[in-house]
């Protein structure tokens, strides 16, 4: 949908439009289309303005896509009424669906407004303000390689894209019942203002709750590649694997999910720093791996996989055994 929202607009909005035509009565499910469909196409126009060149002329079309539909919205809204009253009944139903579908069309292109203008505030005050420091490489104390130091969640992906599940559910199960128990307020407020509640009263705290657990979590961790080794501490617990008994390691540097991943002698951990809170001026993410430490694995025996998008590495060692194994400590 995300890549190609003008087609899943276009498809939404049709199965809306039969729906309506066809049916004496709106129900949840067409109206829940005319707003998905009409996201897309707001979606899709905020994009199309974001990717203009010169820039300057994807501020101009958007602001005037904004007011213009915007106006549409509001002569559509007080003035509608008398004008489509004499219109037959399938035209009627058919204008109603593209009214709803602008709601949130609407509503998204002036969020992106707001978000450029935010953005451009943002940028003005950070040229005022110091940047981030980034985490770098340090000697590290044994003498032996390099070091980092930094605050992480020890966590499996699958796990915590299970608890973000657990939490993405339920609280859409409730938004969508709230929907359909508060329909006659949901339809004279307006899309809108649904859709600010469901994002302020649910999504909101359960994201703050969230993030807190997690911060609260996290521990001091440190990263270190020796001449043949690798020394993983979390808290008190520092692990050893020799690069000749490394069977994987993750390094993912950026994004929330910025995190190493290191399986090997005994030794299996996930340790994801994008979820931790890093110290006032210090950037939360990780640092890219120093060359040495990808010759010197790759002379292990390790494969190497690059991934684009975070900057990924993967190392991985033919006919490694996968499975969770304790955590010595030495």
């Amino acid at each position: 949908m995300l890549r190609s929202p003008l087609v899943w607009g276009a498809v939404l909005l049709v199965i809306a439009l039969i729906a309506t035509v066809a049916g004496d009565d709106l129900s949840f499910f067409p109206f829940l289309l005319m707003l998905v469909g009409g996201w897309c196409f707001g979606f899709a126009f905020v994009n199309a303005t974001m990717r203009m060149v010169p820039a300057r002329n994807g501020v101009v079309l958007h602001i005037a896509g904004g007011v213009a539909l915007g106006a549409v919205m509001v002569f559509a809204t007080e003035f509608g009424g008398p004008l489509i009253g004499p219109l037959p009944e399938a035209i009627r139903g058919m204008l109603f669906v593209f009214q709803m579908a602008a709601i949130p069309a609407t509503g998204w292109i002036w969020l992106g407004l707001i978000s450029r203008v935010t953005d451009a505030i943002s940028r003005r005050d950070a040229k005022k303000r110091p940047p981030l420091v980034p985490r770098d490489w340090t000697r590290d104390e044994s003498g032996d390689g390099s070091g980092v130091r930094f605050d992480a969640v020890e966590m499996r992906m699958p796990r915590l894209t299970l608890m973000i599940i657990a939490i993405v559910a339920p609280v859409g199960l409730l938004a969508v019942v709230l929907l359909i128990v508060l329909d006659d307020v949901v339809m004279h407020l307006g899309a809108r203002f649904a859709i600010f509640a469901v994002g302020v009263l649910l999504a909101l705290p359960a994201y703050l709750i969230f993030s807190a657990t997690m911060r609260r979590r996290a521990v001091a961790c440190a990263v270190a590649f020796g001449n043949d080794e690798v020394r993983v501490t979390v808290g008190p617990t520092t692990s050893v694997i020799a690069f000749r008994d490394l069977e994987h390691l993750r390094w993912r540097p950026r994004s929330a999910y910025a995190r190493i991943e290191v399986r090997g002698a005994g030794v299996d951990l996930s340790l994801i720093a994008g979820l931790a809170k890093a110290p006032a001026g210090v950037s939360p993410e990780l640092p890219a791996l120093p060359r040495r430490v990808f010759r010197r694995l790759e002379l292990a025996g390790l494969t190497v996989e690059k991934a684009k998008r975070g900057e990924i590495v993967t190392f991985t060692r033919a006919g490694a055994r996968v499975g969770r194994a304790g955590h010595p400590a030495v």
